[in-house]
């Protein structure tokens, strides 16, 4: 395995991305056969052995014939009303082929063995293709320093227009597609309140901290987060197989100095160390890094244990979709040899120096009305040491849940 990936680690990266998430990667295996054109088609148009090849609108997409088969959507092997398939893959004969290629008005039209037609437009094709999908970005994002995000201007939601108006909260979830985080301003300073405006975007998702938590600087458990001491960027939960998607803070009180919230876009971080050193943001994707959660207190004895690279990416475009950076629960590093760990602390060096420059850093005053919703997979959060006392609330969201809320409202996400 290893051997693969130092093979691997030695090339670099395909394409840099910059301020707007882009495509890139490369073709991880080649086709061959002997092309011969479908009678009464275009030149566009050309069968091979193992696969179909058709030009659209400057997109040229190999189209394999058992997955052109598996995509038909006609009555007998999609259920349109529920969105599902109805066709057994397995009972496709891998060596199928069509008997029969036309295109009609826009559409390519195959005949199989057995008489069973199936028709595509050239658009469905082109967007879901592994052509197209290399060339087009699942996630559309503005990548954010300090200038960047201030110099935007983006409104915060309000409470109460946030709670009745669908307008309210699709601007809302725009923004935190966009930016990564997001803020609804005037919410009652209660516990509920921090609820009901959680609910409105998406699911709670319950935890070993509970459902929705309230806490102060007590050290009730066993973590760094329940003390009056600073703490440098981090994603959270890093230590779960899948890390909570979105975090949500409120402080509802705060009798004291400091305490500022401190929030970095770590997809900005990353894309400059890509565009820097390619090899280096690679060897980050590639090496699996453990993180654990160990808690052994009077009232709470947890031990969780999360395994993945710091940066996670679409294997068919390079996109970057997730950050798992937390070296307070980092565990360790056992799963690579000596010589690509040295080579990972200097890619993780490099990165570390650009999460910590002056001018990537945000730094915002929660106050008692102001609920703040992070991306989790992608920017980081930390904190000023504080004085007195200081009590905050909030929870997690499921990931899933808040993008379906997007995708309803039409939004790309």
């Amino acid at each position: 395995m290893f051997g693969a990936l130092k093979r691997s680690l030695g090339l670099a990266a395909t394409r840099s991305q910059g301020l707007l998430a882009a495509g890139g990667g490369r073709r991880w295996w080649s086709l061959a056969g002997q092309s011969r054109a479908c009678a009464g088609t275009p030149a566009a148009l050309q069968l091979r052995d193992e696969f179909l090849e058709l030009n659209h609108e400057g997109v040229s997409m190999c189209l394999n014939y058992v997955w052109l088969r598996d995509h038909c959507s006609s009555d007998s092997s999609y259920n349109s009303t529920t969105n599902q398939r109805k066709l057994d893959t397995s009972s496709i004969d891998l060596s199928i082929r069509p008997d029969t290629c036309t295109v009609q008005d826009g559409h390519l039209v195959l005949t199989w063995p057995g008489g069973h037609v199936s028709k595509y437009s050239h658009s469905w094709l082109a967007e879901n293709s592994y052509e197209g999908k290399q060339k087009s970005i699942v996630q559309p994002r503005v990548l954010w320093n300090s200038d960047i995000y201030e110099n935007a201007n983006i409104p915060s939601a309000k409470w109460e227009t946030f709670m009745s108006c669908n307008d309210e909260l699709k601007n809302f979830l725009q923004n935190y597609l966009v930016y990564g985080i997001a803020f609804v301003d005037d919410v009652p300073a209660t516990v509920e309140a921090t609820e009901a405006v959680t609910q409105r975007v998406s699911l709670i998702r319950e935890t070993t901290y509970g459902r929705v938590w309230s806490f102060t600087s007590d050290f009730s458990r066993g973590d760094t987060a329940y003390s009056q001491l600073s703490l440098d960027r981090h994603t959270d939960t890093s230590y779960f197989q899948e890390p909570c998607g979105i975090q949500v803070f409120h402080c509802l009180k705060h009798e004291g100095t400091g305490g500022r919230t401190l929030l970095v876009d770590g997809f900005y971080a990353a894309e400059k160390l890509r565009q820097q050193s390619p090899e280096n943001f690679k060897l980050l994707a590639h090496v699996p890094i453990k993180h654990d959660y160990i808690e052994n207190t009077a009232n709470h004895q947890n031990h969780m244990t999360g395994i993945g690279p710091v940066l996670n990416v679409y294997p068919w475009n390079n996109e970057l979709y997730l950050i798992r950076y937390n070296n307070y629960d980092r565990s360790v590093i056992n799963t690579v040899p000596h010589d690509i760990v040295h080579r990972w602390y200097m890619a993780h060096r490099d990165l570390t120096t650009e999460l910590r420059r002056p001018e990537n850093e945000l730094w915002v005053k929660l106050t008692p009305g102001k609920v703040i919703f992070i991306d989790n997979w992608r920017v980081m959060h930390g904190r000023e040491s504080f004085t007195g006392l200081r009590q905050l609330c909030g929870c997690y969201l499921t990931r899933d849940d808040v993008l379906s809320a997007a995708r309803c409202f039409g939004l790309q996400a």
